[in-house]
């Protein structure tokens, strides 16, 4: 079978699962999350033995760490993605909700009812516990998934599947309802963009490269964020202690992530004060400092930053500083170099703090909080299936909620159209 075929098929077998996944009850998905759950636990030594030969292959091709951090799962982050599982199983179905209604003048009634989408394609790079968020949310949300991993995850993402696609025929959840694309060649993507009618929305998460490949190419919605440049800004008013606490969390706790911070502003108020002991920590840390000449000032091993690193996500260890007159100077830069993703200031200042949260247009605006928090599972939403910088349908990490839609549901006693 060819490459087109193989993936109409796939598509196919996904569209009657949706049907099927549709019409589920909350008891049935919820059933078959705690037994994907419970078999992800079981199974966690076969599991890793499977990553362990994409970590092998992707360090002969010479992969980044982060991205190795990325794609490797321990027996901790097995048990994470489980409980993602249960906490998805404890989240109210939006599926059927009726949002309001209305009467008109003729008695009629008219309102809002929330329903899946359908089948929702994930196009993804590295992390394998995608596969396991993506079909909870998917899942519960009543939609049918086709999950199409890199290349680098293959054999996790495969033992994964294989895994969530037992527990779910065991709970009688029609099997098309996790749907994998095994093959890791360009094609298969290309041909499962050019879907439409089969497939009703694509969600790629990965390199920016792959993100504009897809919207590039597809035929079909896309919902994405190109990139995470975040920035957390350290205003003249805020508590030190807490400031240098937040930045060191927003750069070093897991750099590799797209809600990590890329940029530190600092109001020049406070500079003398909060910079040497910030650069003293990063430095501990490992983290590679780059700064304009009124930064370099403060340590020698701060590297020249270009212009272009402002708009660069470094998805490492490497951090821009800028020391800037104020909050105006900052939201001006945040405008300029930010994706839109998320953004945070530290602040005592409570009308500065309200001016932050209004005048920053990014899917996430934080008031002393580090950018780390920027998603689904620290928000209260379970597990997450991306985060969108897109300002139509959903926008920031998406949940249940924005797994769905909503049509006008019309009840009615005899009423004719005059």
């Amino acid at each position: 079978m060819d490459i087109k075929a193989y993936v109409l098929k796939k598509a196919l077998e996904a569209k009657e699962g949706a049907r099927a996944a549709a019409k589920a009850s909350s008891e049935e998905k919820n059933r078959a999350l705690l037994k994907m759950a419970g078999s992800l636990l079981t199974k966690s030594r076969e599991l890793q033995a499977a990553n362990k030969k994409d970590i092998a292959s992707a360090k002969k091709k010479g992969l980044s760490k982060a991205m190795i951090d990325r794609l490797t799962l321990t027996g901790k982050r097995i048990e994470e993605m489980a409980q993602g599982l249960v906490e998805v199983s404890k989240l109210p179905d939006p599926s059927g909700e009726i949002l309001k209604m209305w009467r008109r003048p003729n008695g009629m009634m008219v309102g809002r009812m929330r329903v899946p989408i359908g089948v929702i394609a994930i196009i993804y790079e590295s992390r394998p516990n995608v596969t396991a968020d993506a079909t909870a949310l998917c899942l519960k949300a009543g939609n049918a998934v086709i999950l199409r991993g890199g290349s680098e995850a293959v054999h996790s993402n495969t033992a994964i599947v294989k895994i969530l696609r037992n527990a779910a025929a065991s709970a009688g959840i029609h099997p098309g309802a996790v749907t994998f694309i095994e093959s890791t060649e360009r094609q298969a993507v290309m041909e499962m963009l050019k879907l439409e009618g089969i497939v009703d929305l694509v969600i790629p998460r990965g390199g920016e490269g792959l993100i504009r490949a897809v919207t590039e190419n597809s035929r079909i919605p896309v919902l994405k964020h190109y990139k995470g440049v975040c920035h957390v800004f350290v205003d003249r008013d805020a508590d030190l202690r807490m400031a240098e606490e937040i930045c060191f969390n927003a750069k070093v706790q897991r750099p590799g992530t797209c809600n990590a911070m890329e940029t530190m502003l600092v109001d020049g108020k406070i500079a003398v004060k909060f910079l040497p002991s910030m650069i003293k920590k990063f430095k501990k840390a490992g983290v590679k400092l780059k700064g304009g000449a009124d930064v370099m000032k403060f340590d020698k091993s701060v590297s020249a930053l270009k212009e272009g690193d402002y708009y660069t996500e470094y998805v490492d260890k490497i951090l821009n500083i800028r020391i800037v007159p104020g909050i105006d100077s900052a939201m001006d830069h945040i405008a300029k170099y930010g994706s839109a993703h998320t953004d945070s200031i530290v602040t005592e200042d409570y009308n500065k703090a309200m001016r932050f949260l209004k005048e920053v247009d990014s899917s996430s605006v934080m008031v002393n909080a580090s950018t780390r928090f920027s998603d689904g599972y620290q928000y209260g939403l379970g597990a997450e299936m991306g985060i969108s910088t897109d300002k139509i349908h959903a926008r920031g990490p998406m949940g249940l909620e924005e797994l769905t839609c909503t049509k006008f549901i019309v009840l009615g006693s005899g009423q004719v159209r005059t």
